[in-house]
């Protein structure tokens, strides 16, 4: 079975002498999160991006490729379309560059830093020398990011992969128009259907997802939270909201309105992911990317599709949703409510996400502290969460500091830390790499961690749940396809935001 579709490149510039698409992918935990799907064996990366300027924000899956033979440039496959607009090529460039931090200020960050690591002699920073090259993978928009370091907080690893493939469940149903799920007549809420609650996640899957602990899950009677008119923009529409809700595209619009899509016929097996099968076999029951995508090009149906295509809810799409509802169909616990406030800040257009990323131009000091302040009045940014926001927008000075944090001090550096002294701790190890104290501390990290488990490309989706804290303790051989990792215990491992 054969299914259309064409081929955008996206050129490297300056960036393709120090790029390579596999560590800037597996570079953070966030590409382990749906919709993200690294195929170890193809070194690819499949994932559905939304046509941001388009009335009906449909989806198309896109596979992301660096081939050998041309390394210095990216090619990017997009699935059940014949044709895209320059406007919609532009779109989805300039997500693929958001994601993989390919503009001309990240370059210069990674450039830095590696020399940095070169001035002090540090080999285990050093890009030649370990999986982390320096560039942290990231979501193609600021929102999507923004929910995810929501989902870090107070839990387990394995429940925070949980709640993010909810979410992308979700959003497939709101799109269905067999869907369970309807919009309630008074107000517009979407509210959940009698059959919707009696297919509340699965039995078997709530076995797997650990319970954040009862204290942590209470409840906060916070305030109605004041957002800054530093945030406020009035008169955009939500389209425009939506679709200023990445990077600035500027660096890369006249590439993409110069390039020429090659129509080719793709074999849909192309995008299977041969590990995520291996996954299946082995019991994992997460439904990828491929499977759906298989599903939707059965034989006759019609190019657009991917309409159908599961991604991560826009804001859009979770603004009318019931709160009591989105927090029993994901598992979210409290973090239902921060999320649709959230949603429902950028709908109105009191939380301007454009202006937001405009302003970390630079990522000066001085920004940062505007930034953080104004994060701040959004409802559940505490520091953890904010401090992780920001480093997705590009400031590395900061450190957020949590439980793990605590551990590694504590297992590599020999450090009795605590909560209350981390902060200094960690700048009192990795101040000597400012301003990129995290790029310093977050490659040692993740070069313990493949100490531990071997290459995270190379670890097949169904062990991602196995990056925990009981887990670092336990003495490893072999590599990760190879290994079994002792004990499979439930992880331990919660993430704490510091309040």
């Amino acid at each position: 079975m054969m299914a259309a579709g064409l081929e955008l490149v996206l050129p490297l510039g300056e960036a393709a002498e120090t790029f390579q698409l596999e560590k800037a992918v597996c570079s953070h935990g966030l590409f382990m999160m749906a919709p993200n799907q690294w195929d170890p064996l193809s070194k690819t990366l499949l994932r559905p991006l939304r046509l941001l300027h388009s009335d009906t924000q449909s989806s198309v899956l896109v596979r992301i490729s660096q081939h050998q033979c041309h390394p210095h440039s990216l090619h990017v496959r997009v699935y059940g379309t014949h044709s895209l607009s320059a406007r919609h090529r532009q779109s989805l460039l300039a997500q693929v560059s958001r994601m993989l931090r390919l503009s001309e200020s990240d370059e210069r960050a990674v450039r830095e830093f590696q020399n940095m690591c070169n001035i002090h002699g540090e080999e285990e920073h050093r890009a030649e020398d370990t999986s982390f090259s320096g560039r942290v993978f990231r979501s193609p928009t600021l929102f999507e990011d923004m929910v995810k370091c929501i989902l870090l907080c107070n839990c387990q690893w394995s429940r925070t992969l949980s709640m993010a493939r909810a979410l992308c469940e979700l959003q497939l149903e709101l799109q269905s128009p067999s869907s369970p799920v309807s919009v309630a007549e008074s107000g517009g809420s979407v509210t959940e259907t009698r059959s919707t609650k009696s297919k509340s996640p699965k039995a078997e899957d709530e076995k797997l997802i650990p319970k954040t602990p009862t204290g942590k899950e209470r409840k906060k009677n916070l305030k109605g939270s004041k957002v800054s008119s530093l945030l406020t923009k009035p008169g955009e529409t939500i389209a425009e909201l939506e679709a200023n809700a990445h990077l600035s595209t500027a660096s890369v619009q006249g590439k993409a309105e110069n390039l020429s899509p090659i129509v080719l016929p793709i074999n849909v097996e192309d995008v299977s992911c041969q590990n995520c099968k291996r996954c299946q076999a082995t019991g994992e029951s997460y439904k990828t990317c491929s499977a759906l995508l298989l599903d939707q090009y059965s034989e006759g149906r019609e190019s657009h599709a991917y309409d159908m295509v599961q991604n991560f809810p826009s804001p859009r799409e979770l603004a009318n949703l019931d709160e009591s509802f989105l927090r029993e169909r994901c598992n979210l616990g409290y973090r239902a409510k921060r999320m649709l406030k959230l949603a429902q800040g950028i709908v109105e257009g009191r939380i301007q996400l454009a202006q937001l990323e405009e302003a970390c131009n630079g990522a000066s000091l001085s920004s940062y502290d505007k930034l953080s302040d104004q994060l701040k009045e959004i409802d559940g940014f505490g520091p953890f969460t904010r401090a992780n926001v920001l480093m997705c927008m590009g400031f590395y000075h900061i450190i957020p500091t949590d439980s793990e944090t605590i551990r590694h001090l504590r297992q590599v550096h020999a450090r009795k830390s605590t909560l209350k002294t981390v902060e200094r701790d960690a700048e009192h190890i990795y101040g000597k790499y400012a301003p990129f104290q995290f790029l310093a501390y977050w490659s040692e990290l993740w070069n313990f961690y493949e100490k531990r488990f071997g290459k995270l490309s190379e670890m097949p989706c169904s062990d991602y749940t196995l990056i925990t804290a009981s887990n670092m303790k336990i003495s490893t051989r072999g590599t990760a396809r190879g290994r079994k990792y002792a004990t499979k215990e439930k992880p331990s491992f919660s993430l704490h935001e510091i309040k």
